[in-house]
């Protein structure tokens, strides 16, 4: 029940003791726990209807009024803003399982409110939450298990099926019209930064970097070996197209130094300003005698003459006007203000080594690509370096009609590119579609009466939460769910029913193996942990102690909905 929580009766006196603040609320018992699961509940049933192919899109706008329209698990908890300390906790379960595969953030979060639903049907009987509790945690170790033994090996070489995971990923997205492009485009990318380091694979997905500008299609979206720069040639007398281009990347400034400390320099003779001015000139003209000679040694090292080569200087901080115009002179192409993130990119896509001090270039510190050009894309210039030897950074230009779905798109993709980034790290697969849910409750059920007790209850009430998921694709589609489920365990009793699930366009159950419905093995496992994991914390829960209100949060509050009234 939930009280002020202000007062405890010490007996047999009667004499009221002070414990918490003024003002400070608690529920404790079965409310607090009831309380919990109705949170968790609300969130996922929030998240089910966009569960799926068939699923719909949420529309959320901020207090800014930006509006945001997806139905991309990780965002739609992102943006809602919850309030309530459980339903924070979902929201952080669900960022977790975004951070650790990148997708399945919908599944987690809807497996975790259907564990609870089954939990409280549980505790109607009188089951102790501990009891509920272990069941679980027994259930979600075996059936993660289970999950690595069924799960099919795959060559990671083999493109044809790097590209249907892709496209299982963005089937439920809103550029499912586009979805056979963007997963070609996916696969490639996480091909280009794949390196192996002894005898697992690496992937930085940070290795890719996506630009997005509206206007085109999304099937105008191009995937270029190399790196693009919101930024455009800092001086107009620079050439705007270098072919076979030496680049150099500096962090240092092709300034002059300014002191440390504040300095005062008293001239008594206008000579010396010319001098001093000269002085200044001749530094920044030594800087780009320098980066030219180095240059050209590289360009003759590798045979080529400097009319049929070019060189481009890319830094993070500045480039002074003088340094500028000498720069113009000698045709060299100039980027300054470029992201630490951006330039280190372009080191990895080009071999440069980034120079903090230009009296210490060398010819082997230059990286090379076969064409850096500015270019218009849509209303700004973009600088594109494309054409390195071999490339360990790669660049996505999403282009697509509409700024919400140039948005959308990006989070498509980063979903389809963490899909096969997975797929290759885990080597294994299984079938999407529902058909390894249903496979795992089966299982269960099997097992459950070897665990015996009332443990049993929850293991059992564990694979009815497994079968949720695909009675929300069901539902979703517009399909009769217990039916779907009927179908499903039909399909699954036999020996070569393993992959069945449910075609959605079709209304039917299917192979979804060879319909190309595939998943990583580590999506679908880090799923049941998370979900698990979260429901396991709100049963836990058996009283909420919260704080006083600070005076100030209430006067504001008061304040604006004064406000709303008066506006009213």
């Amino acid at each position: 029940m939930a009280t002020p929580a202000r007062v405890a009766t010490v007996e047999p006196t009667g004499v009221p003791v002070l414990i918490l603040k003024e003002g400070t609320q608690r529920t404790y018992g079965r409310e607090a726990l009831r309380a919990n699961i109705m949170i968790v509940r609300a969130i996922a049933e929030t998240l089910r209807t966009t569960y799926g192919p068939k699923g719909m899109d949420k529309m959320l706008v901020d207090s800014l009024g930006d509006i945001t329209i997806t139905n991309d698990g990780a965002t739609i908890l992102d943006k809602m803003d919850v309030q309530h300390p459980t339903a924070k906790l979902v929201v952080q379960v669900a960022k977790g399982q975004d951070e650790e595969v990148g997708d399945g953030t919908k599944t987690s979060v809807i497996f975790a409110g259907e564990l609870l639903r089954v939990a409280e049907e549980l505790l109607d009987k009188n089951v102790h939450p501990t009891v509920i509790v272990s069941g679980f945690k027994k259930a979600s170790e075996e059936a993660v298990k289970r999950l690595y033994e069924i799960a099919e090996p795959i060559d990671i070489n083999d493109d044809e099926t790097l590209k249907k995971i892709a496209m299982t990923s963005l089937t439920s997205k809103a550029v499912h019209g586009a979805r056979e492009y963007l997963a070609e485009i996916a696969v490639k990318a996480v091909r280009q930064v794949t390196e192996k380091r002894g005898d697992r694979w690496y992937i930085d997905l940070d290795s890719i970097q996506i630009i997005k500008k509206h206007g085109g299609s999304l099937r105008d979206t191009q995937l270029i070996y190399g790196i693009v720069l919101d930024k455009e040639v800092v001086h107009p007398g620079m050439p705007k197209r270098v072919e076979n281009a030496y680049i150099v990347l500096l962090d240092a400034p092709l300034e002059v130094e300014k002191p440390e400390i504040d300095a005062e320099i008293r001239i008594s003779d206008p000579t010396y300003l010319k001098k001093f001015l000269e002085e200044e000139e001749k530094i920044l003209s030594n800087y780009v005698e320098k980066i030219y000679e180095v240059a050209v040694e590289r360009m003759k090292r590798d045979g080529l003459e400097p009319g049929k080569a070019g060189i481009v200087v890319i830094t993070q901080k500045g480039i002074d006007e003088v340094a500028q115009h000498f720069l113009a002179k000698k045709g060299i192409m100039a980027v300054r203000r470029v992201k630490r993130s951006d330039i280190e990119k372009v080191a990895k896509a080009t071999g440069a080594k980034i120079v903090s001090n230009i009296e210490d270039l060398s010819p082997d510190d230059l990286g090379f690509a076969k064409l850096v050009e500015e270019r218009k894309v849509g209303e700004d210039k973009m600088i594109f370096i494309e054409g390195c030897p071999n490339p360990k950074a790669v660049t996505i230009l999403i282009r697509g009609g509409l700024e919400r779905l140039v948005d959308e798109a990006e989070r498509s993709l980063n979903d389809a590119l963490h899909a096969v980034a997975d797929a290759i790290r885990d080597g294994k697969i299984v079938a999407g579609g529902g058909a390894v849910e249903v496979e795992l409750a089966k299982y269960l059920r099997e097992i459950a009466p070897k665990i015996g007790g009332k443990e049993q209850l929850a293991v059992e009430a564990f694979a009815r939460a497994l079968e949720g998921l695909p009675m929300a694709l069901a539902e979703n589609a517009g399909l009769d769910p217990v039916e779907i489920i009927m179908k499903l365990r039909a399909a699954h009793a036999k020996p070569e029913g393993k992959w069945h699930g449910i075609n959605v366009f079709k209304g039917e159950v299917e192979d979804m193996m060879k319909l190309g419905v595939i998943e990583p093995v580590s999506v679908k496992a880090n799923a049941i942990k998370a979900g698990t994991e979260a429901a396991i914390m709100v049963l836990r829960i058996d009283d909420i102690i919260a704080a006083a209100r600070r005076k100030e949060e209430e006067e504001k509050e008061k304040k604006g909905g004064g406000e709303e009234e008066s506006e009213e």
